[in-house]
């Protein structure tokens, strides 16, 4: 599917998406409960849906009510071969997971997470008395139980989704454990993962984010838990306005541990004119000027980065290059790919990625399969010279299904062909 979307002045009031983030922890706490939980303002883009299908087949029973969905916890394995679709976070996280089972479940995925290694989850789970198995080191795997926890060390360095997976899973093990992690990146993954564990009735003890104790043999609470709204999704509405707009993004919450929150913060660097309330952000276009940030903890904010740079007066570099190689494309490449069709100059050199903000042209862009080029590039699309197509646009459902019903709302002029 093609989206074109035309230079358009946005203005209005938006609520961001729910956290895909967060609703997939969520899901995942609730499968582990004894009891009924129900779960508020639920994402429904597809990685939370490849969630929802994952722990019904670990036994779970789900009563969907629109963004309400009420789970029966529940571990009776109903299939032992699990689908993650294309979520990073669900293949990692519910690794552990399922590794408390004594049966062989096996993982599979689709698109690019095909491509992406797996062997950092068998190192750890091996350690802490579970089995895997993977032929080339890709998807498909296998793992059997029971994970029986213990001591384990693993390289935070590329992504801290196996820890949170650990970190979920290990509370329910028969012996208490020590996670050692080193070189962990995006730290304010983690605290959201903790903060979520305290809420079910987890405790896990953090030291410094260099190791963690996990007590075995405790329960999850059964519980009413609503699901904040999404940084990562609300940074392109925020950088949307910055750029050509006036527009007020609702439901995102200050106090929130997300880590792409740090928008807020490169956009007073820019110098755009907004008001921060507990739950919402106004903000309208601004005259821009370059900024520098190291995006090593956020590495989800550098295509918003990347489309608020090439409005910006000067070059601005962004830090964290090395975290955009394992996800849905080679993200920095791809960056680098779309902005020149529309334009923009940039330069990657070692780990800083620098944007020289200029005229943003008309063009025909690919999303390269990816939620988050594609949001990029229609963001952009708002102040160019001319109308923006972006090819295979409907990827943007794997984490904001309502991104483009949302910019037609605020008043964006989009067309569509196939």
């Amino acid at each position: 599917m093609q989206k074109t979307i035309q230079p358009s002045f946005v203005k209005g009031s938006v609520t961001a998406p729910s956290s895909k983030s967060m609703t997939q922890r969520a899901i995942a706490a609730a499968m582990l409960c004894t009891g009924t939980s129900t779960l508020k303002n639920v994402s429904d883009c597809n990685d939370s849906l490849a969630a929802l299908e994952m722990i019904q087949k670990l036994g779970a029973e789900i009563v969907p009510g629109g963004d309400e969905v009420t789970i029966m916890g529940g571990f009776l394995l109903r299939s032992q071969q699990l689908n993650c679709g294309e979520s990073g976070l669900a293949m990692r996280m519910f690794a552990p997971i399922a590794a408390l089972h004594r049966k062989e479940i096996t993982f599979t995925g689709e698109g690019s997470l095909t491509k992406r290694p797996v062997g950092m989850i068998g190192e750890a789970l091996t350690q802490l008395g579970a089995g895997f198995n993977s032929q080339n080191g890709l998807l498909p795997f296998s793992v059997n139980g029971p994970l029986q926890g213990g001591k384990a060390t693993i390289n935070g360095s590329v992504s801290s989704q196996l820890l949170t997976g650990l970190l979920m899973a290990l509370p329910l093990a028969g012996n208490d454990s020590e996670v050692t992690v080193v070189n962990l990146k995006s730290k304010p993954y983690v605290s959201m993962t903790i903060k979520l564990l305290e809420d079910f009735g987890i405790s896990v003890q953090n030291r410094n984010f260099e190791s963690f104790l996990i007590p075995g043999n405790q329960k999850y609470i059964a519980r009413e838990y609503t699901i904040e709204g999404d940084w990562s999704g609300a940074a392109f509405l925020l950088v949307a306005g910055a750029i050509n707009g006036n527009l007020t993004a609702k439901g995102i919450n200050q106090s929130s541990e997300q880590s792409d929150k740090a928008i807020l913060d490169v956009l007073k660097m820019t110098g755009a004119q907004m008001k921060i309330d507990s739950d919402f952000v106004e903000i309208q276009k601004s005259e821009l000027q370059a900024f520098s940030f190291d995006a090593t903890e956020c590495p989800d904010l550098f295509p918003p980065l990347a489309a608020l740079a090439a409005y910006c007066k000067g070059t601005s570099n962004i830090q964290g290059v090395e975290r955009l190689l394992h996800k849905e494309s080679n993200r920095a490449v791809a960056i680098q790919q779309e902005l020149s069709k529309l334009g923009i100059e940039v330069l990657i050199k070692d780990n800083v990625m620098s944007i020289k903000g200029g005229n943003v042209s008309e063009a025909f862009v690919y999303s390269h399969n990816d939620h988050r080029i594609a949001m990029m590039a229609a963001v952009m699309a708002l102040g160019a010279d001319g109308p923006v197509s972006i090819q295979d646009s409907e990827c943007v459902a794997k984490s904001y299904p309502g991104f483009f019903a949302d910019l037609e709302k605020l008043g964006a002029g989009i067309g569509e062909s196939n």
